[in-house]
């Protein structure tokens, strides 16, 4: 395509982040798991829980997590907080791709421990505001989940770590989800321990392609560097809330085949 200016570029995303971001949008996304319940917390369970299992075709990430919230008693804080043993258990027979039985026991678990000792996912993923990054959010998270006791060493490759160089999509898509709010129905604008322009954008196969072929990223793998210098990219264009690009980037990609 011909290069496009800075300006030019801007006005390219918005409108498509214009186009994308409705509540069109959720039917066939994994957000409308969340979007089943008003309640915070419930909010909070279904939406860490649906990012966990998000890739692969959507429809069946959407299929997998409405079966999950099923297994949940369709109230999952409250399922986190009181089934007992053999109601754990009984989520055994939940399967996702990689994300078998005992990784999903075990991030209950852990979700159990983070909001009966730590109080909840906000605070555990809260930084400060001298933060530039999601970074320490996403690894407090994880060591509060491997921390957990009988959290199985297999499930810890489901927290993704940007120490080791992750560019932890589906954890920076559900901070995404948690923490945006600009009124127009799909994110939900619920924490305040994580500011939107501490946000990265999440990075996948499609972000990173039309962020390679908008000329946003010049690295090749898909990785936490990666998804720094995409988010920095995208600052230029709105630097208090870069992620609403995410919109963009992957609407031109999902949708429009860009």
């Amino acid at each position: 395509m011909t290069e496009m200016s800075s300006a030019e570029l801007k006005s390219f995303l918005d409108a498509k982040y214009a186009a994308f971001n409705n509540r069109d949008f959720i039917a066939d996304d994994p957000i409308s798991i969340p979007h089943r319940y008003t309640r915070k917390e419930d909010i909070e369970v279904a939406g860490l829980l649906s990012a966990v299992i998000a890739w692969g075709r959507r429809d069946l990430i959407v299929r997998a997590a409405n079966q999950l919230m099923d297994l949940m008693w369709d109230a999952p804080f409250d399922f986190v907080m009181q089934a007992g043993e053999a109601e754990l258990e009984a989520t055994g027979e939940f399967v996702y791709r990689t994300f078998q039985g005992v990784d999903c026991a075990g991030a209950i678990r852990g979700l159990r421990r983070i909001y009966a000792e730590l109080g909840g996912l906000e605070r555990v993923m809260a930084i400060g505001p001298e933060e530039d990054s999601t970074f320490k959010a996403i690894v407090q998270l994880r060591q509060a989940m491997l921390d957990t006791p009988g959290f199985a060493p297999r499930t810890q490759k489901h927290f993704a770590n940007p120490a080791k160089g992750s560019s932890a999509k589906r954890l920076n898509m559900y901070l995404r989800w948690m923490v945006r709010k600009d009124g127009r129905g799909v994110d939900f604008g619920l924490w305040q321990g994580v500011r939107p322009h501490q946000l990265i954008c999440p990075l996948d196969v499609h972000t990173g392609n039309v962020g390679r072929k908008l000329g946003l990223i010049s690295r090749k793998a898909n990785d936490w560097k990666s998804a720094l210098e995409l988010t920095q990219a995208l600052r230029r264009f709105d630097p208090e809330d870069p992620v609403k690009y995410d919109f963009s980037l992957f609407g031109l990609g999902v949708f429009e085949k860009f």
